[in-house]
């Protein structure tokens, strides 16, 4: 059984008294956790508001290990590599994207005791067992562009200035192998769905939210990118976590 490593994290202490548990903050597909968490917009006003942040930096992404095998990067290891990172006995969780999808998982599955979740641009489909990796890797070697749009896609985010396109596309297979499946198993714990007015990738999130009681769903403006950025988004999960 391959050993469990824990991921690294960036943690921002409370410059208040603390208000309640740490935030643990999970980033999208080839961002990272700077990029999709600038500290001015998050970590600050948290630790303001009397909460540790916690972002996360998932493998073969800016900050994060690179990835030698999909063994490293399976959704069940991924998360326990993400709970061992994090090391706290309770926590809210923001995530988005991909992000979401993990943080879905890690309450679902109880893999960290999560008092409160946010999920922000979730996709209710799973997007990287649909992938041609042969036709991704042959394209990241100076191959053809692939003919698929959405492997096309993803050899294009795989490939743009610094990112290491190898680990991100061990990072694809390894999560392909166990799917994104909302139907087997779903959060218990309260949530708030964020989803942006013009995000296709959120299309048909309706029927997830349908999965978790009492959950709510808010739509921002924007589109996949720019809804993450927007202050909408920003304000409606402090409102949930109550900073």
């Amino acid at each position: 059984m391959t050993s469990v490593v824990a991921l690294p994290v960036t943690r921002t202490r409370p410059t208040a008294e603390v208000t309640g548990p740490p935030v643990v903050l999970l980033h999208g597909f080839a961002a990272t956790g700077d990029s999709d968490w600038p500290a001015e917009r998050w970590a600050a006003p948290l630790a303001a508001a009397g909460r540790e942040a916690v972002v996360v930096h998932l493998p073969g992404h800016g900050g994060g290990p690179a990835v030698a095998t999909p063994d490293e990067v399976t959704t069940a290891h991924l998360l326990q590599r993400v709970a061992a990172g994090v090391d706290a006995d309770e926590v809210d969780v923001v995530g988005y994207s991909l992000g979401a999808r993990l943080a879905w998982d890690l309450a679902a599955g109880k893999a960290l005791r999560v008092r409160r979740l946010v999920l922000g641009g979730l996709s209710p489909m799973e997007p990287f067992g649909a992938v041609d990796l042969a036709a991704a890797r042959a394209a990241v070697h100076g191959g053809p562009r692939p003919t698929d749009p959405l492997t096309g896609i993803i050899t294009g985010m795989v490939t743009g200035e610094g990112q290491d396109a190898e680990s991100l596309l061990r990072v694809v297979e390894g999560l392909a192998r166990e799917p994104f499946d909302p139907a087997s198993s779903a959060p218990d714990v309260p949530t708030l769905f964020v989803a942006g007015q013009e995000d296709q990738m959120a299309q048909g999130i309706e029927q997830i939210v349908a999965r978790v009681p009492g959950a709510r769903l808010e739509h921002v403006p924007g589109d996949h990118f720019g809804a993450l950025t927007g202050d909408e988004f920003r304000a409606a999960a402090f409102g949930f976590l109550g900073i």
